[in-house]
């Protein structure tokens, strides 16, 4: 496939969606990133034991000097704490703002060395090589990072857009299902917001990797284009977000992985939707039919929705004393409805069955 070009304020940068790119194709992408030649890649100890060595070697072919910095896998990492071990080790490899940082992994490895990237002297260049479906579709796009802090996710962050992004689909034949099947949770979100012909392609079980992870692309790239700053039609990405984030935080990030949460906000969301009468009825089953198939959850968990709610209530995308909730008008058509916090409690309180 042909490189995608997101062009955005700050500049613009090419996204490659290549099988068996990551050796072939990283270092000649990695020298057009940066003035440098010194590059730290950032990554766990999973995905390090499977790719470090092939991405390493493509950038030392391309003249870089190479250095890595590895992390416990998990949600669990994402914190301020990890944030000043990568700080040291870029210290310790002289990396300067001529340089690159490579983040090789899925989406906490790239909201961490998106965040160490932009704030390490004031911001260094910034290389993406997503690992999971999830990354791939949605959070190695768009310049958006984020660390956890003890009261709310990804409450500390920045916006600092990648240089470039290299998708290699073949890796995708490491990942455990259940890591398959939660980044399948944003490429049904990118249907059910943006286009309907890929929501009604993943219903009838089309299974064509590569051109899906193209479609999703395509359907962020265009929406951060539009909205760089997440001030309007980005806000649309958040859809299943606000809720997805909350029972991650309750359930202290320990029972649902990010995309499992997703689909259990989405669902919630569809479910407020209907019950506002914002939302055709029976859109919630239908898209719960679907995550099932998907074996993702599709009901809501047995939370309280007290506690839910004061989660919802740290939620970063509150403004102006109002949450702005995103609901469907119909499949593919999503829009922003703000609310302020008794009017989302008396809906989620509403479709919520387990208190």
């Amino acid at each position: 496939m042909p490189e995608l070009t997101v062009s955005v304020k700050s500049g613009s940068y090419p996204i490659l969606i290549e099988n068996k790119a990551l050796g072939v194709q990283a270092g000649r992408m990695a020298a057009g990133c940066c003035r440098g030649r010194r590059a730290v890649i950032v990554t766990d100890l999973h995905v390090a034991n499977l790719y470090e060595k092939t991405v390493a070697q493509s950038l030392s072919m391309a003249g870089f000097t190479v250095d890595s910095h590895r992390i416990e896998p998990g949600e669990g990492s994402k914190n301020m704490a990890t944030v000043l071990q990568i700080f040291d080790t870029f210290h310790l490899a002289g990396l300067t703002r001529d340089d690159l940082v490579v983040s090789l992994g899925g989406g906490v490895v790239g909201d961490l060395a998106g965040f160490a990237a932009a704030t390490w002297l004031r911001g260094t260049a910034l290389f993406q090589i997503p690992t999971t479906l999830l990354a791939q579709v949605d959070s190695s796009i768009g310049g958006k990072n984020g660390v956890d802090l003890p009261y709310g996710k990804n409450l500390a962050g920045t916006f600092h857009q990648p240089k470039a992004v290299l998708i290699d689909p073949l890796v995708l034949s490491t990942l455990p299902l259940r890591r398959v099947a939660e980044g399948r949770a944003e490429v049904i979100k990118s249907g059910l917001i943006r286009d309907a012909e890929l929501f009604l392609k993943i219903e009838q079980q089309m299974d064509d990797l590569e051109w899906i992870i193209d479609r999703c692309v395509r359907i962020k790239a265009g929406i951060v284009e539009r909205d760089e700053q997440d001030h309007g039609e980005r806000m649309l990405l958040n859809f299943g977000h606000t809720i997805g984030h909350a029972v991650e935080q309750v359930t202290g990030f320990q029972t649902w992985s990010h995309g499992e949460a997703v689909a259990i906000g989405m669902i919630t969301a569809l479910k407020i939707g209907e019950h506002l009468g914002l939302t055709p009825n029976g859109t919630a089953n239908r898209v719960r039919v679907l995550l099932e198939k998907t074996h993702l959850p599709a009901q809501m968990p047995e939370l309280p929705s007290g506690a839910v709610l004061a989660a919802v209530s740290q939620d970063k995308k509150k403004r102006a004393g109002k949450i702005h909730f995103i609901l469907l008008r119909s499949i593919g058509e999503a829009f922003v409805h703000p609310m302020t916090e008794e009017e989302l409690s008396e809906a989620l309180t509403a479709v919520w069955h387990h208190d």
